[in-house]
């Protein structure tokens, strides 16, 4: 029975993907549960394995190419069987022709079954679509899986070689050269001279900052935006933190700022659940529990994990379950049930020394809180004048389901509960 190769839809945003590396080249016999190739999403590097046994019979979209979702990127079936059919229907057209990247390190995952959203459905009673699961971190590098594994196993950064094997795959030979202090570094990228003006170098979109770049046009054009700026006192929030952090000094474990401002926010949302919604178009959703996302930094721009029901957890549990998702996120490795669908957004800059800025909501979220930095200023109390920690948070908000007064009060349980954090116990 043949197995199409699918370039699957694997979440709400995505509307292509690019070919990174095939594993398996014409001709190869394939395993049921064998990667045959690597692709890059809107969000992730993901694996393609296939779902049947047989041979690699036709490479349809080549590497470094750039497809709709629901393409067939190529068939694998058994050597005598007859795929012409297979091959009439599929659609190769490629949106993009890109140019090779600079080698990343990739390492292999187990498999994950992907969920319904993220599988096609058969075209014939003969055909079976593969499955595509969370790849390593992001990266473009061509390896054998025999030199994968031995990377692994020697502790080798597969970053730091230059493949030898056909088309740079990085192979055997490769790795037992790095095992030795005579290995030579991949060359950088020249720059391209124009010859009109100073030299560029030019580098592709990668699937991450296209669909940043998308959703940000939807956002600023349709999405009627304004924003409430408030200034909070952090200094109770910032000695309760300290003493949390004190008290788990034995455990390990440590609380963040980001920690306390999901939290908090968790709780004002609750007791403001107008704020708690989404856009619809001719409805709003108003959410019964809190989906926080946090925006974290990736090299080619950020992903947001997402904490499910924040304001059922407690600080540690959200720093515990809050670091997994990070790393992972970072590494592109997480599923995209946890990088979907948050009810309330944080930006968080402070660390960057940013004072203030606002933050543009990513439909159909309604809302999106921007976090500066928190600084030492000088403050007016009981008419004496007063150095405190302050911090300077921005809402954004759609004007077509939140307004002004229903964000204000919002941000005034906000304020409230950090500069009193004892109310979070409430």
């Amino acid at each position: 029975m043949a197995t199409r190769i699918v370039m699957s839809k694997l979440s709400p945003t995505m509307e292509e993907g690019r070919v990174l590396t095939w594993l398996k080249e014409e001709g190869d016999p394939v395993e049921s549960g064998d990667v045959v190739v690597e692709v890059e999403t809107d969000k992730a590097t993901m694996e393609v394995e296939s779902m049947g046994s047989g041979v690699l019979r036709k490479v349809l979209v080549p590497e470094n190419t750039t497809v709709p979702t629901g393409t067939v990127l190529g068939v694998v079936a058994a050597a005598d069987e007859d795929i012409s059919s297979l091959l009439s229907g599929a659609s190769t057209t490629a949106m993009t022709e890109a140019a090779p990247t600079p080698s990343a390190r990739i390492e292999k995952e187990p498999a994950v079954e992907a969920g319904p959203s993220g599988t096609e459905g058969p075209s014939s009673a003969s055909a079976v679509e593969t499955v595509t699961t969370p790849a390593g971190d992001g990266g473009r590098t061509k390896v054998s899986p025999l030199a994968r594994r031995m990377a692994s196993e020697q502790g080798i950064a597969l970053d730091a070689i230059r493949g030898t094997g056909p088309g740079g795959r990085i192979v055997k030979r490769d790795i037992e050269a790095a095992a030795h202090p005579h290995a030579t570094p991949a060359a950088a990228p020249a720059a391209i001279d124009t010859g009109t003006g100073v030299p560029y170098e030019r580098i592709e979109l990668s699937q991450i900052r296209k669909a940043i770049a998308r959703n940000l046009i939807q956002s600023l054009g349709p999405v009627p935006h304004f924003f409430l700026t408030v200034e909070i006192d952090m200094g109770h929030a910032l000695q309760m933190r300290a003493e949390l952090n004190k008290s788990l000094e034995d455990s390990g474990a440590k609380i963040g700022v980001n920690e306390i401002l999901m939290k908090t926010a968790a709780q004002a949302l609750l007791q403001h659940p107008n704020v708690n919604v989404a856009f619809a178009g001719d409805y709003i959703r108003r959410f019964r529990r809190v989906d926080i996302g946090l925006a974290v930094a990736v090299p080619d721009g950020l992903i947001t994990p997402v904490l499910r029901d924040v304001g059922s957890k407690g600080l540690l549990q959200i720093s515990e379950e809050m670091r997994s998702l990070i790393e992972r996120g970072r590494a592109k490795k997480l599923a995209p049930e946890e990088y979907q669908g948050a009810t309330f957004t944080i930006s968080n800059l402070g660390m960057y020394g940013i004072d203030e800025f606002t933050a543009v909501i990513t439909p159909p979220a309604a809302t999106i809180m921007a976090v500066g930095a928190t600084l030492d200023k000088p403050v007016v109390i009981d008419g004496s004048i007063q150095v405190r920690q302050r911090m300077r948070v921005t809402l954004s908000c759609d004007h077509r389901a939140v307004d002004g007064a229903m964000g204000a009060e919002f941000l005034a349980s906000f304020k409230g509960m950090l500069e009193n954090p004892l109310r979070l116990v409430l």
